[in-house]
């Protein structure tokens, strides 16, 4: 009876992987998957099976690092989102109104849209808004604090203002444009506004009693 040829070892195929991601290099990738179906979608589409299939991994590797969609939701956002100096403008009215220009830029592009979802779906749960580098006061009450040292420093503030709750007062009165009114984008003269009709006499008459 005639032998059959014995069989060479088998090649691996390139589609194959080298090696199998862990820690640092597979959240990445998670993360990335996450942000561009995002991207793609929105937050009311995205869904674990659709990040794992784009990661090429299972969707216990992501049920690991985020339990909930909504949490992976706010951690691919993050990626995306952009931190950026404050204005110096020279003036604390200035400074201000290009803050929320510049936020009523970003919430009114497909970017904010996410960001919009995100904030309706999260509603109340203070530990979930808190990781939205707007939200967080260790980020967004920074930028404004900073604004708002400057101008105490230049006598245009009082030092009684230097409170995040009052420095932050005008982009919570944007976001409610955005959350509550549902607006799509804020009229420059709705900033306007609220610069010069709560933010300013807020924090010059902050010391005054």
């Amino acid at each position: 009876m005639a032998k059959r040829p014995s069989r060479s070892p088998r090649k691996q195929s390139s589609a194959e992987p080298q090696t199998r991601r862990r820690g640092a290099e597979l959240e990445e990738a998670l993360l990335r998957a996450a942000a561009e179906e995002l991207l793609e979608s929105g937050y009311a589409e995205l869904t674990m099976d659709k990040v794992a299939a784009r990661a090429g991994t299972n969707k216990n590797a992501l049920y690991r690092r985020w339990p909930h969609r909504l949490g992976l939701g706010i951690a691919a956002y993050r990626q995306l989102a952009r931190t950026v100096p404050p204005p110096d403008t020279g003036t604390l009215r200035g400074d201000v109104l290009e803050m929320l220009r510049r936020a009523n830029r970003h919430w009114s592009s497909p970017l904010g849209a996410i960001l919009r979802e995100l904030l309706a779906a999260a509603g109340g749960a203070a530990e979930m808004l808190a990781q939205l580098p707007e939200q967080a006061n260790d980020s967004g009450a920074a930028l404004w604090l900073a604004i708002l040292a400057r101008a105490v420093a230049r006598g245009e503030a009082a030092p009684q203002s230097l409170h995040p709750r009052v420095a932050t007062v005008a982009i919570v009165l944007l976001r409610n444009e955005f959350v509550v009114r549902g607006v799509p984008s804020a009229p420059d003269d709705v900033l306007v506004e609220i610069v010069d009709e709560v933010f300013l006499p807020l924090v010059r008459r902050r010391g005054t009693k």
